[in-house]
């Protein structure tokens, strides 16, 4: 069975690492996709920095939300 990924916030650096920390403190893995810095590494300018997604498996959905909307309302 795989599971599909899913997009749970757009946000800045400090708030991604932030929630990516309490993610990986609850045993939830995540991908980030930072469109900002890959064209910058491959040298195009363009997208905005502070729009960085946090992606999870859909079977920790639930839990990732819970834990994301716990942080962005502190």
């Amino acid at each position: 069975m795989s599971d599909n990924i899913v997009k749970i916030y757009t946000g800045g650096d400090l708030m991604i690492n932030r929630i990516k920390q309490e993610l990986f403190q609850q045993g939830i893995n995540c991908l980030i996709k930072d469109g900002f810095k890959q064209g910058i590494a491959a040298g195009f300018v363009g997208g905005v920095p502070s729009a960085i997604d946090l992606f999870v498996n859909d079977s920790d959905l639930e839990k990732a939300l819970e834990i994301v909307q716990a942080i962005t309302q502190e």
